[in-house]
């Protein structure tokens, strides 16, 4: 499929902004299932410098910086890109075994086994997860094939918690997630993750935007889609395979990546350092999807 994806972000300060430094990850990536054929990044007012780079994680960051007074930011992101289906995903009854998987990641020396290691670690946003792991358990045994373990806990988080936009901030923590048992897809994705990381497979946060179908006989609403979140499983037979919590699914052509890392701090769409421009600014954010026939 091709999507063509505008992502707006607008930013009213009530003092002056003197000048201020930006990354932001909004641009689709290239991965496997996945090709970005164009992003055009425009800024009001422009930048005085900027630069596209390539993170750790093989993201495209957009780094910029203005030095004009302002009380108004905004950025605005056009791409299109061309999406396939995971070609791993045909029937997650077969496949490698959770005894097996563990064993290979705990052992081989395949380099690409030795590069997934790195998402079995702590990361910022999600540390000492052992209070998780009579929570992930029920989910995996020896001889269940991994991928429909990890469905099975997919299924589990979206059936256990309620989606609750009040309910949590960038800031909660996965504790308080886990008790309320409520939140929005950074926390289902950062919660995943956790359970698998706990169980002994590296997980990894993945950043980017889903399609929004609207009933039928309603009119789609421009701009009225969002950000999303979702994570990517590493099985030494069957590579990265992502799955999304928030929705009970795998992720399909209608999930388009912008980027990947430990968890929602290496990915975050856009921070930066502001000087100035008062207490509380306001945050207007218009995402559309659009689907190119």
């Amino acid at each position: 499929m091709r999507y063509k994806i505008q992502h707006i972000t607008k930013y009213s300060y009530q003092q002056r902004v003197s000048h201020c430094y930006n990354l932001a990850y909004m641009s689709p990536r290239n991965t496997p299932r996945q090709r970005c054929l164009s992003s055009t990044i425009t800024l009001n007012p422009t930048s005085s410098s900027s630069s596209r780079r390539t993170d750790y994680f093989g993201n495209e960051s957009f780094h910029f910086e203005i030095q004009r007074a302002h009380k108004q930011l905004t950025i605005n992101i056009v791409s299109a890109v061309e999406t396939n289906p995971q070609f791993t995903v045909q029937d997650l009854d077969f496949g490698i075994s959770c005894k097996d998987a563990k064993d290979q990641i705990e052992s081989s020396s395949n380099k690409e086994v030795l590069l997934a290691r790195e998402f079995l670690l702590d990361s910022p946003m999600i540390k000492n997860t052992e209070f998780l792991k009579d929570y992930a358990a029920p989910s995996f045994s020896d001889n269940t094939p991994l991928l429909s373990s990890v469905r099975n806990l997919t299924s589990r988080i979206f059936s256990d918690f309620k989606y609750c936009p009040e309910a949590t901030t960038i800031a909660t923590p996965l504790t308080e997630v886990f008790e309320t048992k409520k939140g929005v897809c950074q926390d289902f994705a950062h919660l995943l993750i956790a359970c698998l990381r706990v169980m002994g497979f590296p997980a990894k946060y993945v950043s980017g935007y889903i399609e929004t179908i609207p009933p039928p006989g309603v009119e789609r609403l421009v701009g009225a889609d969002a950000t999303h979140a979702w994570i990517s499983v590493f099985s030494p037979a069957e590579g990265w395979v992502e799955f999304d919590p928030t929705n009970d699914t795998i992720a399909t052509e209608q999930h388009i990546i912008t980027a990947w890392g430990r968890d929602y701090f290496d990915v975050t769409p856009l921070k930066g350092v502001v000087f100035g421009g008062g207490e509380d600014p306001h945050l207007s954010v218009s995402v559309d999807v659009k689907r190119i026939e």
